[in-house]
């Protein structure tokens, strides 16, 4: 797997002259620039797609207003996500921007330049740097974890990403706390229940088959495995320092959506398991630092053999 980080955003923006210009500069920073119909917009929105931003134009609704009232209602439904606007009559820099624009967008662009793009994309989308090593390792050990709990399915990983939504995926998921000398935040496993359930009963029956617990245990029992690797890989026995600042968690069941109390993206991962009929489990995994990220300051931890040779774990051959 690469370990090279990419973020999904959606693009706003019918102008065909600009479209090779933006999909190029898009690419080349890691973006994955998405379509959608205009019928669509707001329905898509409000699935589980994940996204690190919008990008609009301004020329995207009959005028220019009607385009700022469409950026204000996608603010409405789904606040975390950054919005850039693409100005097309007017330089960017002009300073009159109208008031309901500067209500709906973080920045504003107005020549698709690779250079003055990048600064907005470092700025909203990839805000927060991290590690390829740390990025890499998650998905090494998530994925062993993964093959151990599912021995008789095929496992496929995406492409790391970061993202900004709130929205939960299924209807169950786990939360454990990861708290070191440079992170404190989450780790959240995600997923749906009846996949689950049906692969148990195919693969691994039991007496009543298997219910919304096994699930539950089974869920639970993963993410402990996972806690466990990255623990031992990367906090030891380090414990985050200082006084610990703790902010509410909000989960709105009927919207299927919970906050962190932080606009920070989240690193995601998505896994898919497949047995050999073609159903599938679908598991994404979130990392949210939340609390505290020094990145600087994250060291894998090395097991030296000298050491282990003398506790008695390893002998010599």
């Amino acid at each position: 797997m690469q370990p090279t980080l990419t973020s999904k955003v959606l693009v706003l923006d019918d102008d065909s002259t600009q479209a090779d210009a933006l999909k190029a500069v898009f690419e080349a920073h890691g973006l994955t620039p998405l379509k959608v119909r205009r019928n669509r917009l707001m329905s898509v929105l409000r699935t589980n797609i994940d996204l690190g931003g919008i990008f609009i134009s301004e020329t995207y609704g009959a005028s220019s207003q009607e385009s700022a009232e469409i950026a204000l209602r996608i603010q409405a439904l789904r606040p975390e996500l950054p919005i850039v606007l693409r100005r097309a009559n007017t330089p960017a820099d002009s300073g009159d921007l109208p008031e309901s624009w500067q209500r709906a967008v973080c920045a504003v662009f107005d020549e698709v330049a690779p250079e003055p793009l990048k600064a907005i994309i470092d700025e909203h989308i990839f805000s927060l740097y991290y590690p390829c090593e740390l990025v890499r390792g998650i998905s090494e050990l998530t994925e062993s974890v993964l093959a151990g709990q599912f021995p008789a399915l095929t496992l496929h990983w995406e492409t790391p990403c970061l993202v900004r939504d709130q929205i939960i995926f299924g209807e169950v998921f786990s939360l454990i706390p990861l708290e070191s000398d440079w992170c404190r935040g989450y780790m959240m496993l995600q997923t749906e229940e009846q996949p689950i359930i049906d692969t148990l009963n195919r693969h691994a029956p039991r007496d009543g088959g298997a219910t919304f617990r096994t699930v539950n245990n089974l869920l639970g029992e993963t993410t402990n495995l996972i806690w466990g690797a990255f623990k031992n890989r990367y906090i030891g026995d380090a414990a985050s320092a200082g006084r610990h600042v703790q902010v509410p968690l909000i989960v709105n069941h009927k919207q299927r959506y919970i906050s962190f109390g932080s606009d920070n993206p989240q690193l995601c991962f998505l896994y898919t398991l497949t047995d050999d009929s073609g159903a599938s489990i679908r598991i994404y995994q979130r990392f949210v630092f939340n609390l505290a990220w020094s990145p600087e300051d994250f060291r894998e931890i090395v097991n030296d053999p000298a050491a282990l040779v003398e506790a008695g774990e390893l002998e010599f051959f």
